[in-house]
């Protein structure tokens, strides 16, 4: 007669787990090369971190939870005078970071931004520097800092390879949390067996859904929600080497794990085994701070904005071309109600391009956002689908970012077509993209700091050696308002 008791045998852990673990703990030969892409991935992370505390939308969620807390040796959050505990500066410096859609992007089944993860890193590195020092201890340095940035951009980004969650209706966020909770384990002593049981403790936690991103209710939540990820992995992190338990078939447990929870019954597939693959091949936002998948479309719009001047009330039809996940993910008709909504908008990108030859920030502001031509201009755009574009979108070997676009006008001519294959962050473009990132550092240094302090950072970041040998509480004091 059979029983209807549960076996409690504590299996072995999951090998997903398992193998991020012996990742994160192992030895990794990282060439010059991949680190000085890693110094850019940073700098220019903390540069868009800057820019954005010029929105009050932003700094109004920053701070200590409650007003006038004090955290002896605490980690500073760069660009102000806070210091607060490392769950909350994770989460202050992943807002900042994310707020105007202006970081790094990794764009395959699932799409993100793998240095969200730099939020939790920081942090956890101020903070356990601080509190070294504190005792007569060594540091962590900047280069720990690079190595816990490829290590967390590569576990985010290969499972992003195969893996859909936008297709099952979760959000990306989730791969932040499980990259930062591996690499902070680490940064905070842990052993493997800890980077284990916290990496089950954040697929326990499960994903955020997606509609705060898509239409009819995009808004600022995804711009704080990597934030809240980043930081969350932090707290579960400190939580395990309180002592908390790991769930170590967490992924692959019938009926209450995560693959029958939340993935459909499917389980992870993976292209490659972790290296240094996904920072080697990150793609930048360099121009323009829009949602990566019309990074190529602005691109193309501000190209023919010279044939467009003058003529825009002759505009007839706009003709996009894209891919799959931008149809997807972007392409939205009607109202458009904040900021949030804008930037994940393609069409509205496209016209600021045309409208203005650029785009910036401030042009998802309700000021930009009224002037009457921008939705004239959105009722006049077409998009459709090129197959070969959602192919090499997803071909390993290419992972372009493709459209072309074309206006006709009412007398029958028409400006011709104009198309951008891979937007100029690409790994394709990156001796024509990183002087231009750098230009990009530069401005956003010198919209938080005095020339004098914006200097100071700027030279210690300047040098790839100069900057690995900087320990964590040197580089950040460099940082303090």
């Amino acid at each position: 007669m059979s029983s209807a008791v549960d076996l409690n045998i504590r299996p072995e852990p999951d090998k997903v787990l398992v193998d991020i673990a012996d990742y994160v703990c192992g030895e990794l030969e990282i060439s010059r090369q991949t680190l000085e892409t890693a110094r850019h991935c940073f700098i220019d992370t903390l540069g868009c971190g800057f820019l954005a505390l010029r929105f009050p939308a932003c700094t109004k969620l920053l701070g200590p939870v409650v007003s006038g807390s004090v955290v002896p040796n605490g980690a500073r959050v760069p660009g102000t005078s806070y210091v607060l505990d490392p769950v909350k500066a994770a989460w202050d410096i992943g807002c900042m970071i994310r707020w105007l859609d202006y970081n790094d992007t990794w764009l395959a089944a699932e799409w993100g931004h793998p240095s969200d993860n730099l939020g939790g890193i920081l942090a956890v590195a101020d903070y356990v520097s601080r509190n070294a020092e504190a005792v007569g201890r060594d540091p962590l340095t900047m280069l720990d800092v690079l190595v816990a940035m490829v290590k967390a951009h590569e576990i985010q980004g290969c499972i992003a390879l195969e893996n859909s969650f936008n297709r099952v209706g979760l959000d990306h966020v989730l791969l932040v949390r499980v990259a930062t909770a591996a690499v902070v384990t680490k940064l905070l002593g842990g052993g493997h067996d800890d980077v284990v049981n916290a990496l089950s403790h954040a697929f326990v936690d499960g994903s955020s859904l997606r509609t705060y991103r898509h239409a009819p209710n995009a808004g600022p939540r995804k711009s704080w929600a990597a934030g809240d990820a980043t930081s969350r992995a932090v707290h579960l992190a400190m939580l395990v080497l309180k002592g908390e338990i790991g769930y170590p078939s967490v992924l692959t447990t019938p009926k209450w794990g995560f693959y029958d929870v939340s993935f459909r019954g499917n389980t992870f597939e993976f292209q490659r085994n972790y290296g240094t693959y996904v920072m080697d091949n990150v793609l930048f936002k360099i121009s323009y701070p829009a949602e990566f998948h019309s990074q190529t479309a602005v691109e193309a719009a501000v190209q023919l904005h010279p044939q467009c001047v003058g003529r825009f009330d002759e505009i007839d039809e706009i003709e996009l071309i894209t891919h799959e996940s931008a149809i997807r993910i972007i392409s939205k008709s009607g109202p458009l109600n904040n900021p949030a909504d804008r930037d994940h908008c393609l069409q509205y990108m496209v016209a600021i391009g045309l409208l203005k030859g650029n785009l910036v920030a401030e042009d998802y502001e309700d000021d930009v956002a009224s002037d009457p031509r921008v939705d004239q201009l959105r009722d006049r755009m077409t998009v459709r689908e090129d197959p070969r574009y959602s192919t090499e979108y997803l071909d390993p070997d290419k992972r372009s970012i493709a459209h072309r676009v074309n206006v006709k006008f009412n007398d029958g001519s028409e400006t011709g077509w104009v198309e951008v294959e891979y937007p100029i962050g690409h790994s394709f473009r990156r001796e024509e993209g990183m002087p231009l990132l750098e230009e990009k550092y530069h401005r956003n240094l010198r919209t938080r700091f005095s020339e004098q302090q914006a200097a100071k950072i700027e030279s210690a970041t300047k040098e790839l050696d100069r900057f690995c040998d900087l320990t964590v509480s040197e580089f950040v004091s460099l940082t303090v308002i």
